[in-house]
């Protein structure tokens, strides 16, 4: 997991630094094994970096990364005498797919709107006004947000949609999760924007100990089964999962995409006997970064390039690097067709 606001396990999220065109030099760069025109194993050619403007991520078809996908956790009082706030925040959920998440990244930290404007737009196209504006009449609600763009937009969507309903409704920007859930399950404030695996991994470690077995898979279903007890066990309730995901992905550009026929991670280890893999410095010992490339899908890196996170797409979109670790809904990444 990266260790960003959201206490994940690689590198900090700043959508911004990863837009296209990002400027600079590539962070501490530097291989640390020369790459192979071949492939010890199975004799496939190495595939050198392709530069190119648009990154697309290759999907992770065998499983690598968890299910983080965005999910509302609510404060089990306020969900119990208002269950009308879940109804509403679900029909946010069912509004959002990961494509939608990068279009209101890229119109906040790329485009520089702001996020009262990108969620009010987002909420008129979906169509997510409640039906009935006088449901929540007489009731305070503050919805919380982490300190990173893409959680102040996805709280101000809820806030807008919650005010639609007549519920006096405010978005404002607590800090990390340390800070924000403990706020929540006192009730202070009355909703967040989670994601579900760093969810379900953060209160696992409250209840059952920081040495409890992981219960955060790649399936969002199973992950929300292990989440919803423990949610009741901290006093939280959790609406319905988004299909929208923010967590750790690799991404090549277009171009290297094209030359190589790739699709999925499967795809570029059967083309590629070795590539030039970039990443923050942990992520050669991170199972969920280098390690579980090899081990997952059985690729060869001939070469890591050590970056600060925020410098890695641009490191690959210049050709420094075939392959680079980014997050799924960076706002700088090419919709998928």
């Amino acid at each position: 997991m990266r260790t960003n606001p959201r206490t994940r396990t690689l590198g900090v999220l700043t959508a911004a630094v990863l837009a296209l065109g990002a400027c600079g030099t590539p962070g501490s760069g530097g291989g640390q094994a020369e790459s192979d025109p071949t492939s010890a194993a199975g004799g496939a050619p190495a595939c050198e970096p392709v530069a190119g403007e648009t990154l697309v991520v290759l999907e992770d078809d065998l499983g690598l990364q968890n299910a983080d996908n965005v999910i509302p956790a609510i404060n089990a009082q306020v969900a119990a005498d208002h269950p009308q706030v879940v109804e509403l925040l679900d029909a946010v959920s069912a509004a959002l797919d990961t494509d939608r998440l990068i279009e209101l990244n890229r119109a906040v930290d790329v485009d520089r709107r702001t996020p009262t404007e990108v969620a009010a737009q987002f909420v008129t196209d979906e169509s997510l006004e409640s039906s009935d504006a006088s449901v929540g009449s007489g009731t305070s609600l503050t919805v919380g947000a982490a300190n990173f763009s893409e959680s102040i937009t996805l709280a101000e969507i809820y806030a807008q949609v919650l005010r639609s309903a007549g519920f006096d409704a405010q978005a404002q920007t607590i800090g990390a999760r340390e800070t924000y859930l403990p706020a929540l399950q006192s009730g202070e404030i009355a909703v967040v924007p989670e994601y579900a695996a760093t969810l379900v991994t953060y209160l696992n470690a409250q209840v059952n100990g920081a040495d409890a077995p992981s219960v955060a898979s790649s399936d969002v279903a199973e992950t929300v089964t292990a989440l919803e007890p423990l949610a009741e066990k901290s006093g939280l309730v959790v609406g319905a999962a988004s299909d929208a995901q923010d967590q750790n992905a690799f991404a090549v550009t277009a171009e290297f995409a094209a030359e190589h026929e790739l699709t999925t991670l499967s795809d570029l280890s059967a083309a590629c006997g070795d590539v030039v893999l970039a990443g923050p410095p942990e992520c050669p010992e991170r199972p969920f970064c280098q390690i579980g490339l090899e081990e997952t899908y059985g690729l060869t890196v001939g070469e890591f390039k050590s970056y600060d996170f925020a410098l890695i797409g641009q490191a690959v979109r210049q050709g420094d690097a075939a392959v680079g670790l980014v997050t799924s809904s960076d706002g700088s990444l090419a919709t998928r067709d």
